[in-house]
């Protein structure tokens, strides 16, 4: 199975070669297209960007659902545009996605402060939860969104960043989902343990992680890949926290898919209409579980063409907030 770094720095080389994506214009916005958005907040010296996609329907009177979508530790917004897939799964399903772009160096290098994890935005406590809740503000106030169907997902570092936003900003939020990722941990043996607090409420939520994760292990504790002393929340904990906190009751529905190689656990009797959803992905390692990856795969082999976009998508055009947030 290929690992991101490849592939995520040849991209990093092309953005630098062939430039971002056009700056959004004021009026006479046309889909569909991927515009770059500069903001006045600012992090090492340099002002924060998100990359906002537009769907041909964007001109339609009805407000359209938002799914933000936030990239892993050394990637960018535009990466993760092409890794997931979202955009183009936007374009037919008629939705928006904002991707959101970490604090690096000169668009390189970009990363998140997941309160826990990783590097210098957590170091230096990089406002990274206020940052996205400006973006996703300023896309409402730039766009015709649904204040009522906005949803939030990541992977790796970005999955960890979608953790502490879904808690700390929940009432903003119709849904939220976390690849790859783990909603706690200790950055040393030093340092004191960190997970993210309770949620401000009941929130439907996904969790997706391949079995064979050796960068953020299933069961938690020290990466296999990375060694050091940084430990990581097991994915079964992670699964209870929000059993708990969404007050789910009973055991969870279990089925397979792809021969046995995906299986499904959900929780659907939740408040407020919440539910938890868990898939595992048997022989999958730390790489995004889409056709930017899955495509290639042998015609035989039953995650040909596996598609995380298709999946989450359907999850979260089930759940709508009750209310619009009065605090945008």
């Amino acid at each position: 199975m290929k690992s991101l770094i490849l592939p995520v720095c040849v991209l990093l080389f092309l953005q630098g070669v062939t430039g971002c994506s056009k700056g959004l214009p004021q009026d006479r916005i046309v889909g569909p297209a991927t515009y770059e958005v500069e903001m006045d907040i600012q992090a090492n010296g340099f002002n924060r960007t998100y990359q906002v996609h537009i769907p041909p329907g964007v001109h339609t009177k009805q407000p359209l659902p938002l799914v933000v979508v936030i990239h892993g530790a050394f990637d960018t917004g535009l990466g993760m545009e092409t890794f997931s897939g979202f955009s183009r799964l936007a374009d037919r399903e008629n939705f928006m996605v904002l991707y959101p772009d970490g604090m690096g160096l000169f668009g390189y290098l970009q990363h998140w402060n997941a309160g826990h994890c990783c590097g210098k935005a957590a170091k230096d406590k990089v406002d990274d939860v206020g940052f996205i809740a400006a973006a996703i503000d300023d896309a409402c106030q730039r766009l015709n969104v649904d204040r009522t169907r906005i949803y939030i997902l990541g992977f790796s570092n970005g999955g960890m960043m979608a953790y502490r936003f879904a808690a700390e900003r929940t009432d903003m939020l119709a849904g939220a989902a976390f690849l790859a990722a783990s909603l706690g941990g200790k950055a040393s043996e030093e340092e004191p343990e960190w997970r993210i607090p309770d949620p401000q409420k009941p929130l439907p939520v996904l969790i997706m992680h391949g079995l064979e994760d050796q960068d953020v292990p299933y069961n938690g504790g020290i990466s296999p890949r990375r060694g050091g002393q940084r430990t990581y929340w097991s994915v079964p904990d992670c699964v209870d926290f929000w059993v708990d906190h969404n007050g789910c009751k009973g055991s969870p529905n279990e089925t397979r898919f792809r021969e046995g190689r995906v299986i499904v656990k959900s929780w659907d009797d939740c408040a407020d209409g919440t539910a938890v959803s868990v898939w595992l992905i048997e022989s999958w390692g730390h790489d995004w579980p889409g056709i930017h990856f899955t495509s290639s795969l042998p015609d035989d082999e039953p995650l040909k063409d596996f598609d995380a976009a298709e999946i989450l998508w359907d999850f979260f055009e089930n759940h709508t907030a009750t209310h619009a947030s009065s605090n945008f």
